[in-house]
């Protein structure tokens, strides 16, 4: 796989390591070139100066090339703004960090369903330790060819479960909503903003981010 990171921060360096021992190929899109002198001593991978939310950088990285872009800048703004610019692209999938939850339903109207909150994910990660949880229980549980994928309701009518036709192997296990969360039946009615969650095969990911990623459920 191909993996593009926008900004050198903390996060991205680790997750830059993390996908190389794994033998992926990696290139870090930053402004700073002290900042990219400074890794290419550091890290074996490629390394692209300018600004991550400008259309002709990101261009210049290969989008059609590439499998996942990873906005990880420590600002919320242009980690948006540089995932939709990707997105517009043509990268496959793209994942912007977000510190300030505010942003949170923003980034789930533009379809940006997997955005990532590191902060609220350790909170929680934290609390759930501190009462005795096996926090790594649900990881150890997935297992061969078994993914989650999650999508946000866009449309102001009303679905259905059902209404989805999902493929085979898949199927609604979680619906979040602002009252909590619901396990979901056939009939269970899906609202504007709702958050679905469905556990299927890995071969169905592609159809299904096709699908949901960035248009309303019904």
């Amino acid at each position: 796989m191909k993996i593009v990171l926008i900004g050198a921060s903390d996060l991205a360096k680790a997750t830059a390591h993390n996908l190389l021992a794994r033998g992926h190929d990696v290139v870090i899109v930053d402004k700073n070139r002290e900042v990219i002198d400074a890794l290419t001593e550091e890290l074996d991978c490629g390394f692209v100066e300018g600004d991550g939310t400008r259309p002709a950088i990101l261009d210049e990285v290969g989008p059609k090339g590439s499998d996942v872009l990873f906005c990880l800048t420590h600002n919320d703004q242009d980690n948006i703004l540089a995932a939709l610019v990707g997105r517009s692209l043509g990268f496959p999938r793209v994942v912007p960090m977000i510190r300030d939850s505010e942003y949170a339903t923003i980034c789930n109207e533009l379809g940006l369903s997997d955005t990532i909150l590191p902060d609220q994910t350790i909170a929680r990660t934290l609390a759930d330790m501190a009462e005795g949880y096996d926090v790594f229980e649900l990881s150890s549980m997935i297992k061969g060819e078994v993914r989650f994928f999650s999508f946000v309701v866009h449309d102001d009518d009303a679905a259905t479960v059902k209404d989805l036709e999902l493929p085979t192997e898949a199927r609604a296990i979680c619906v979040y909503r602002a009252e909590g969360f619901a396990l979901p039946d056939p009939d269970t009615k899906l609202s504007r903003g709702d958050h679905v969650v469905i556990i299927t095969h890995s071969h169905n990911l592609e159809a299904l981010r096709a699908r949901f990623a960035d248009i309303p459920a019904k």
